[in-house]
């Protein structure tokens, strides 16, 4: 059921919508106090050819996207079967099917979405559905809600035709079962951080979309949730200036959005490495507990060009763009 027809069958909902939407009208009516004022942004005058980037080395997902994207597909149809491969992909043990569970033997998954119209859809705290980037599709097209999280969100994909999968590996499994016997347990810098596949996409019509799934911190407190599924923190975009996608200890992510962070420097004028680096400096600029953990951005503007940096070395991104494809290290901070 469509977003609209939902809220056609739903008239209390209808109201409250249309009431919502002509105060957001009489706000951004020329001379009220709502009216915010936006530094224009110099269109680009012809888009570059179709791109498509992710975080870490994930030739397979990105070249999928990228191949859709050759083919004339839109941003956001690309984004989600790119990152659909390592969603299914067993050995990754960050994201999807395969993905480290919670300290209690959960597999959780979390995902968002964004589209070049602005509009996102999420999932939080999702367990035995296999693809949850298209599930967060879902919730933003097809209900009046951005987020749903945990059973509720299960059952809504149930009734969306997702098949019921059994998430936790025999790997996984005994991986967890191993770190039970540990007497102390820290995370390691790039391996249980490394946790998320955040995509960007660019199609033939210049439209940006993104995706941003994960399982989450290895062996996570039942329920945490991280920055992947928050709109602003693990993606954000803006269509007129572009995207940031964000990886690592989401914790850190969250206290600064750092996605939309990166855009809104974009929209200032920065170019994507350097918003990148300004939103790590962001981070390391609270103290001296950086040294602990790892965070990496990638960004993606409007004129195709790439930026990307971390906290620590070891992030990197892979980009696909006409028929090539290509990882690269990210520069990065503690040098």
């Amino acid at each position: 059921m469509k977003r609209r027809n939902f809220l056609k069958e739903t008239p209390l909902l209808a109201g409250a919508g249309l009431g919502m939407a002509m105060a957001l009208s009489a706000c951004n009516d020329e001379g009220t106090a709502g009216e915010v004022a936006h530094e224009s942004v110099a269109p680009v005058s012809q888009p570059p050819k179709p791109i498509a980037v992710a975080t870490w080395d994930v030739p397979v997902a990105v070249a999928k996207a990228g191949e859709w994207l050759d083919a004339g597909k839109k941003a956001l149809d690309a984004a989600i079967e790119g990152a659909a491969i390592e969603e299914a992909d067993v050995k990754n043990t960050t994201v999807g099917k395969g993905g480290a569970p919670d300290r209690d033997g959960h597999v959780t998954l979390d995902a968002c979405v964004m589209d070049s119209d602005g509009n996102c859809g999420a999932v939080l705290c999702v367990e035995n559905i296999t693809h949850v980037a298209a599930l967060a599709r879902k919730v933003m097209e097809e209900t009046p809600h951005v987020m749903l999280s945990g059973e509720g969100a299960e059952q809504f994909a149930y009734a969306m035709g997702f098949p019921k999968e059994n998430l936790l590996t025999e790997a996984s499994k005994k991986a967890w079962e191993e770190w039970k016997l540990k007497s102390e347990y820290q995370p390691v810098i790039n391996i249980e951080n490394h946790d998320t596949i955040g995509m960007l996409c660019m199609d033939s019509n210049g439209d940006i979309a993104g995706v941003c799934t994960t399982s989450g911190a290895a062996y996570k407190m039942r329920g945490r949730i991280g920055d992947s599924p928050i709109i602003g923190s693990g993606l954000y975009l803006d269509n007129e200036i572009g995207g940031a996608v964000a990886t690592g200890l989401g914790e850190e992510v969250v206290k600064t959005v750092g996605s939309f962070l990166i855009v809104e420097l974009m929209r200032s004028g920065k170019s994507p490495q350097e918003a990148c680096e300004e939103a790590i400096r962001r981070i390391v600029a609270k103290g001296d507990r950086y040294k602990d953990f790892q965070v990496g951005y990638l960004a993606l503007n409007k004129a195709g060009e790439i930026g990307a940096y971390s906290i620590h070395s070891g992030f990197s991104y892979t980009r696909y763009q006409g028929g090539e494809n290509t990882n690269t290290p990210a520069d990065f901070y503690a040098k």
